[in-house]
């Protein structure tokens, strides 16, 4: 049984949220909890909320433990992007582009494999 939780329109680049997706996929939910807690990125304590939302829904929604729970899927995409302009010197403008991502996690039992 897996249960699911997704963040949508969260202000990361994805690129930079990736690096730290990719280290807790496939680990146990104590253990991605910490080292989310411990990761020095902004993209650690979003991706740790994400998760803790997801194990909420799995243990009250399909009544797992949270003991046997552990990362099956976790996956950034690219959401909008937000188009702003920056003034710079000599009347020009440079364009900046902020990035948006979608955030899921995906928590599972041990027992399915």
């Amino acid at each position: 049984m897996e249960a699911k939780a997704i963040a949508k329109y969260i202000r990361i680049s994805p690129r930079k949220a990736r690096q730290v997706a990719d280290l807790v996929r496939g680990k146990n939910v104590a253990q991605a909890e910490a080292i989310l807690k411990f990761t020095p990125n902004k993209a650690g304590a979003l991706i740790g909320k994400v998760l803790k939302s997801a194990t909420a829904n799995a243990e009250h929604n399909l009544s797992l433990s949270k003991e046997s729970l552990y990362v099956t899927k976790i996956y950034i995409d690219q959401g909008p992007s937000l188009k702003r302009f920056k003034p710079r010197a000599m009347g020009r403008a440079d364009h900046m582009v902020h990035r948006t991502s979608h955030i899921t996690v995906v928590v599972g039992d041990r027992e399915e494999e």
